[in-house]
């Protein structure tokens, strides 16, 4: 048995998530389907984090272990065949040690959240970012950020479905960037609670219109309430960008 450290790349939006669910298309099926054609087994892929409905990857990492001998090369293009008809693809595969796991030896996962500020509706691309039609205030939105940065209970950003054992987790960074009309919110942490990163996003919209001041999202922290959250941002500009490992 062998096992493969696969790096993935994906359009989350024909899929109900990362995770395999029994009402509609995962990325995970999607792999696995593919390992079970390319080696007749049955092999269950472990990934560094989940995903919902609609969010991308751009560099997921994942493992799962393999009996057929097949060298890392063969076995991507193996799978990448298998799944040419579906918007997932892996970049690089690698053999681990047996105790290498894509979620449990992961130390660091980031995510960037994609705004177009534009009025004109998106074209190529809609599903691919959000676009926000009133003029934001990127720098404010990225001076507010810093609030949220280090060790707090992020129980007003976390879903009701969430189902992390505790909602105090630290944040390594936030950074907000605009190039001309496309702004990046950069988000970096050892773990994230489900719809963090993008009730963060959507709250720092609400400063970046001037809804909200820097204080309000700071009063929004400290509720630790989903009642005083001012919006989720939706899962179209959500991308899964790294994992680090040690």
């Amino acid at each position: 048995m062998t096992r493969f450290a696969f790096t993935v790349e994906f359009d989350g939006r024909p899929f109900m998530g990362w995770q395999r669910q029994a009402h509609g298309p995962s990325v995970q099926q999607a792999i696995e389907d593919a390992i079970t054609a390319v080696t007749g087994e049955s092999a269950t892929i472990h990934a560094a984090g989940r995903t919902d409905a609609g969010v991308h990857g751009i560099a997921m990492r994942a493992h799962a272990d393999i009996a057929k001998p097949l060298t890392p090369f063969r076995l991507m293009e193996a799978l990448n065949a298998k799944m040419r008809s579906q918007p997932v693809a892996i970049t690089a595969c690698v053999i681990v040690p047996d105790d290498w796991h894509a979620r449990f030896s992961c130390t660091a996962r980031s995510y960037v959240y994609r705004i177009v500020n534009r009025r004109p509706p998106l074209t190529w691309e809609k599903g691919l970012a959000w676009r926000v039609t009133q003029p934001l205030d990127a720098q404010a939105m990225h001076e507010a950020a810093q609030q949220l940065i280090g060790l707090h209970d992020f129980t007003t950003f976390r879903s009701v479905h969430c189902q992390s054992a505790s909602a105090i987790k630290t944040l390594d960074r936030l950074d907000v960037i605009r190039s001309g009309d496309r702004i990046d919110i950069h988000a970096a942490a050892r773990s994230f609670l489900h719809h963090q990163v993008r009730s963060m996003v959507g709250c720092l919209a609400f400063v970046g219109t001037g809804k909200w001041s820097a204080e309000d999202l700071r009063a929004a922290l400290e509720a630790k309430d989903r009642a005083a959250l001012g919006l989720n941002a939706p899962p179209d500009g959500l991308y899964f960008v790294s994992a680090t490992y040690p």
